[in-house]
C-alpha cells in the first residue's frame, strides 16, 4: 500500500511486459538442388483458451543458408498467468507467392513463451519436426524484455523560511509534483505528506518511478508547488518552482537550493513551459505577490537533500537471473468430497472428463512447470486414513514415498493422485497448517532469492484448523513462497476469502503477515455453461496465477534482493 499522501498511477496505466524474441535456426533441411534453402520462420499464436492457431508474423527471408540468424524480431506481450502457446513453422521460399502453403515446409516447433523466458539466460533450443523420416534441424529462441525506463528515484527535500499562512500558527506545508505534458499542460504525479506547524519542514524521503516523474524525458519540466494544508481542503498556495529530472539528479553530488516564488498555482498562467531548461538555482516565485510588493524576493527556499536512482526490477529479471519457481501440490482427501467411485463425488473422473481436482491441477500446473527446471513437483494429500493401519494424515506423499515426494511433471502428479484415490480412505478433518508448514520449512532453507515456492491447495470444504493456518500463513509471509487455494464444490468459502488477505492482512496472535501471499478462487466460477472446458481452465489459471509475479517481487524488495546478472555468451 502506498504511504499516505502518495499518488499511485491509475489502474491499467502501466503497460504489460513486452518480450522480444530473436530467432535462429541450425542445420535446416536443404531443399534446393543447386543452392541451399532460403528459409523464413512464421510464428503462430493461440488465443487464451482457444485451440485455433493464428499467424502472428514472419521473419525476413534469408537466401542460401541452412543456419540463418534472423534480424526481424517478434515482440509479444508477456503474461505470467497465462500459458502462451507458440508455433514456429519454417519454410524454404521458392516461389514469389505470398501464400506460405506454396513454399517448401522445413519443419516446426511448439513452445510456450514461459518456457523460453524460464530457460537459462532466456535461450531455448528446440528440435524441428514434421517432415517424416528427416532430421529437420533445430530452432533457437532468445527472449529479452524490452526496456521502458524502469528507473526509480528516491529523494528527500526540506524547506526554509516559507511564508506564514495560518493566522494562529505557522504553516502546514506540503509539496505537489507535476509532470509536464507535450501540450504544455501538467499532470500531478506525487504529493508529499503534510508537516504540521512549521516554516522549516523536512519531508520524508519518497520513491517515484522516473516514468511517472518525466516519462523518461530527462529535460522535461517538473513543476513543484508548495501549499499550506487546510483542514477544509482549501489549501493556501505558498509558491512554486520548476526543475527537471536532469537537474534534480545533480543533487547526487551537491545540494540544490530552489527559491520558492509566487506563481499561479497548478497549471495556471504562471506555469512554466513543457520543456524548460532550468538554471542550477531556479527561482520558485509567486508572481501575484511579486506584483504587489516591489521588495518581494521569494516565499522561502526548498533544498533537495538527497537524490538516488536505482533500477526497478521485474519478474522477468529474476527469472532470467536464475530464480526457480518450485511448485508443490496439496489435495483434499476428506470424506466430504464423496466416494470417488460415485458420479456425485468431486473426485470422480468419468471416461470422458477429468474431475474438478484434476482440471484445476492441470490448469495451474501446466503454466508453473515452465518455470521449474527439473519438472519435479512434491505432491501431498491431506485428510485421509492411510493403509495399513488407518492412521489419519494431513500431509502424506501422493507417490507413497516419504523420502522423495516429488512427481515427474504434472502428469506424474495426476497419476499419483489417481493411484492414491484407489488406496487411501477419505476421512477428515480439513487441516491446511501441516502442509503449509511443510513447504515453509523448505522455503526457509534458501532465502537468497534463487528459489521461490508456490503451494497449490485444492479443497472442497470449510477449514478445520483456522487458527493454526493463520499462524502458518503469517510465518510463511516472511519466506519466499506464495499459496494458491482453489475451492471446488458447492460449499461456502468465507474462511478462504479471509485468508486471501486482499482487504485485511491476515493476522495471528497480534502478528500481521508481512505480505499478502494467498490467492483464493472458487472453481465453480470457472465452469463454462457452454462446456468449453479449455477456455474455462485458461481463465482459472490466469486468475489464480495473476498475483504471483507481484508477490515474488514484494519478497525480493523487502529483502533487498536484486536479480543475479547473467553472463552473456
Amino acid at each position: 500500500m502506498a504511504s499516505p499522501g502518495a499518488l499511485e498511477p491509475a489502474a491499467g496505466s502501466v503497460p504489460g511486459t513486452k518480450v522480444e524474441l530473436t530467432v535462429s535456426c541450425r542445420n535446416l533441411l536443404d531443399m534446393d538442388t543447386f543452392s541451399k534453402s532460403d528459409p523464413v520462420v512464421v510464428l503462430f499464436v493461440q488465443g487464451s483458451g482457444s485451440s485455433e492457431w493464428k499467424e502472428f508474423g514472419r521473419t525476413e527471408v534469408i537466401d542460401n543458408t541452412l543456419n540463418p540468424d534472423f534480424v526481424r524480431k517478434f515482440v509479444l506481450d508477456y503474461y505470467f498467468e497465462e500459458k502462451q502457446n507458440l508455433r514456429f513453422d519454417v519454410y524454404n521460399v521458392d516461389s514469389k507467392s505470398c501464400s506460405i502453403l506454396k513454399q517448401d515446409f522445413l519443419g516446426q516447433a511448439f513452445v510456450a513463451l514461459g518456457e523460453v523466458i524460464g530457460s537459462q539466460r532466456g535461450r531455448l533450443e528446440r528440435a524441428l519436426t514434421g517432415v517424416p523420416g528427416k532430421r529437420c534441424g533445430t530452432i533457437l529462441l532468445l527472449a529479452e524484455e524490452l526496456s521502458n525506463c524502469r528507473d526509480i528515484v528516491t529523494m528527500q527535500l526540506c524547506a526554509n523560511k516559507l511564508d506564514k499562512k495560518d493566522f494562529f500558527g505557522k504553516s502546514d506545508p506540503f509539496l505537489v509534483f507535476y509532470r509536464s505534458n507535450e501540450d504544455g499542460t501538467f499532470t500531478i504525479c506525487h504529493k508529499t505528506e503534510v508537516v504540521k506547524n512549521t516554516l522549516n519542514p523536512v519531508w520524508q524521503p519518497f520513491t517515484i518511478p522516473v516514468r511517472a516523474l518525466c516519462n523518461g524525458d530527462y529535460d522535461r519540466t517538473v513543476k513543484i508547488d508548495v501549499y499550506d494544508w487546510d483542514r477544509d481542503g482549501s489549501h493556501d498556495f505558498i509558491g512554486e518552482f520548476a526543475t527537471s529530472y536532469r537537474e534534480l539528479s545533480r543533487a547526487q553530488s551537491q545540494f540544490t537550493v530552489y527559491e520558492v516564488g509566487r506563481g499561479a498555482g497548478a497549471g495556471g498562467r504562471g506555469a512554466p513551459h513543457a520543456r524548460a531548461d532550468p538554471p542550477l538555482y531556479p527561482q520558485v516565485l509567486n508572481p501575484r505577490k511579486k506584483c504587489k510588493k516591489k521588495k518581494y524576493v521569494n516565499s522561502g527556499t526548498v533544498t533537495l537533500l538527497s537524490f538516488s536512482v536505482e533500477s526497478e526490477f521485474t519478474f522477468v529479471d529474476y527469472i532470467r537471473g536464475g530464480t526457480q519457481l518450485n511448485f508443490t501440490v496439496a489435495i483434499d482427501f476428506t470424506a466430504s468430497n464423496g466416494m470417488p467411485s460415485q458420479p456425485t463425488s468431486l473426485h470422480y473422473a468419468s471416461p470422458y472428463q477429468l474431475s474438478a481436482y484434476a482440471l484445476a491441477l492441470k490448469a495451474v500446473g501446466e503454466i508453473i512447470q515452465d518455470y521449474d527446471s527439473d519438472k519435479l513437483f512434491p505432491a501431498y494429500g491431506f485428510g485421509a486414513k492411510l493403509p495399513p493401519d488407518g492412521k489419519i494424515s494431513h500431509q502424506f506423499p501422493l507417490n507413497n514415498n516419504a523420502d522423495n515426494p516429488s512427481c515427474a511433471g504434472i502428469e506424474g502428479v495426476l497419476e499419483s493422485y489417481l493411484q492414491s484415490l484407489r488406496t487411501v480412505q477419505l476421512y477428515g478433518p480439513t487441516n491446511f497448517a501441516p502442509v503449509i508448514n511443510q513447504v515453509a520449512g523448505t522455503a526457509a532453507q534458501v532465502t537468497d532469492g534463487s528459489q521461490y515456492h508456490v503451494l497449490l491447495i485444492i479443497t472442497d470444504g470449510v477449514i478445520s484448523d483456522m487458527l493454526q493456518t493463520k499462524e502458518a500463513i503469517v510465518t510463511a509471509s516472511a519466506l519466499p513462497m506464495s499459496i494458491i487455494i482453489v475451492g471446488v464444490g458447492p460449499a461456502e468459502f468465507e474462511a478462504m476469502e479471509e485468508l486471501d488477505g486482499d482487504e485485511v492482512r491476515v493476522s495471528s496472535r497480534g502478528r500481521y503477515a508481512e505480505r499478502d501471499i494467498v490467492q483464493f478462487v472458487p472453481f465453480r466460477d470457472y465452469v463454462d455453461d457452454s462446456g468449453n472446458q479449455v477456455l474455462s481452465m485458461a481463465r482459472l489459471a490466469k486468475d489464480v496465477l495473476a498475483e504471483i509475479p507481484e508477490q515474488l517481487l514484494s519478497y525480493m524488495k523487502t529483502r533487498d534482493i536484486k536479480p543475479r546478472r547473467t553472463d552473456p555468451q
